[in-house]
């Protein structure tokens, strides 16, 4: 049954979870700057939409070629001390932009080497970190801690790209990722201050098996157990579904709600003021519903809230709509991994979140061309958001009668 005690906020969480999500929200800002700066760097130097296409492919291609390799190591190695090490070598491969401007030999090659290191780089450390918010709370403070962790780094990428609008109207654009450089270091300070270990089964002693065995395992735990099984699928169609609405957006904004680019950058900005809201109020959302209905409900209301926003032309009601829908999907979120790291032991996190992010997250460039496409094809942008929308809706109740409409059995 859903958690129904009350806790006072000095009795929820550690001062170990307090240093991990400052440290982890400092280094999330950082990480905005370069996400702010990075395809506006390569643009000044190739002016090329397709050089920046190269871009997303340099950043996805690490997961799709080393993502399962990457969970099955980081469930055999200590997790914080990989953290760590990772936040260092992160630093050194973002510096090297800057340093390489400074020397006068920075080219686009050198950035698309730096943005797949740098990736592959994150899926070992996002590995780790997935499985060590259940070594820093209790079970049943999994979704207060997950609503804290999102709202944190919504509210850091709201700040960050403004920060960096401001600071490159004085700071060269390639210094600008020595900032995203410093925080990782401040990211790695703040988990050596940590105690606690994000190992659960530290002690445990460990049977040697080779990588290529706790792949096959990954995969078959999460293929297997029923509730993964269905979220899995479930993240396959939503995948699918969902991207175009935010790689359209501009567009919608433009056509459907004749928006100016203030207009539009409020837009924008109120999809992350719903994820920092919402997320503040999972866990007393999660007092009075079961996983069954939380994750599948929030996504339903989600496919609601994106058709809304297509049934009106009035500006400020789909402002408002987006919002909620926002908050909806960081719900969704924060529910599914809530769940996932009360059902998964501990020596199968790493593997599983890797597994199950490298065979739902290739539909996502599918479903945007065919969504672009679909907007081509019928000139009316409103039109398919109000498909999308009402076609999330009824995946997420079609998903309510499987497995994980019962997932409160598997997590108790």
């Amino acid at each position: 049954m859903p958690d129904s005690t009350m806790h006072s906020p000095a009795q929820r969480f550690s001062s170990d979870f307090w240093k991990f999500l400052a440290g982890q929200s400092i280094s999330t800002l950082g990480s905005s700057f370069t996400s702010f700066a990075l395809p506006l760097l390569i643009f000044k130097l190739t002016g090329s939409a397709l050089n920046l296409a190269f871009t997303v492919v340099a950043t996805v291609a690490p997961y799709l070629l080393l993502g399962l390799v990457i969970g099955a190591w980081a469930d055999r190695v200590q997790r914080k001390r990989l953290m760590i090490g990772t936040d260092f070598a992160r630093a050194l491969v973002i510096a090297s932009i800057p340093l390489a401007f400074a020397l006068g030999f920075l080219s686009v090659w050198w950035i698309y080497a730096v943005a797949f290191a740098a990736s592959a780089l994150s899926i070992c450390f996002d590995a780790a970190n997935f499985a060590a918010v259940p070594g820093l709370v209790q079970r049943d403070k999994l979704v207060a801690a997950n609503g804290r962790v999102q709202a944190s780094y919504s509210l850091a990428k709201i700040i960050g790209p403004v920060l960096a609008g401001l600071l490159i109207i004085k700071v060269p654009l390639p210094l600008l990722l020595l900032v995203d450089a410093a925080s990782f270091l401040v990211s790695a300070g703040s988990l050596l201050l940590i105690r606690a270990s994000f190992n659960a089964a530290a002690s445990e002693k460990r049977v040697v098996t080779s990588i290529r065995y706790d792949i096959v395992e990954g995969l078959r735990y999460v293929l297997q157990q029923p509730v993964l099984r269905s979220i899995t699928l479930l993240l396959l169609f939503i995948n699918f579904i969902l991207p175009t609405t935010t790689s359209q957006l501009v567009l919608f904004a433009r056509q459907w709600l004749n928006a100016s680019d203030t207009q539009i950058s409020l837009l924008y900005a109120s999809g992350s003021v719903g994820i920092v809201l919402f997320s503040l109020g999972a866990s007393r959302l999660r007092k009075h519903l079961s996983f069954g209905a939380f994750v599948p409900g929030s996504l339903a209301l989600e496919g609601l809230m994106t058709a809304a926003a297509a049934f009106t032309h009035f500006y400020w009601l789909a402002l408002t709509c987006w919002l909620l829908r926002g908050g909806c999907d960081a719900l969704f979120l924060i529910g599914s991994y809530s769940l996932v790291q009360h059902i998964v032991p501990d020596q199968l996190l790493s593997r599983v979140i890797t597994t199950t992010r490298v065979l739902t997250w290739s539909t996502a460039s599918i479903g945007a061309l065919i969504g672009g496409f679909a907007i081509e094809q019928t000139k009316n942008v409103g039109l398919v958001y109000i498909a999308i929308g009402l076609l999330t809706f009824l995946v997420a109740l079609a998903f309510w009668l499987t497995p994980l409409g019962d997932a409160e059995e598997y997590a108790s």
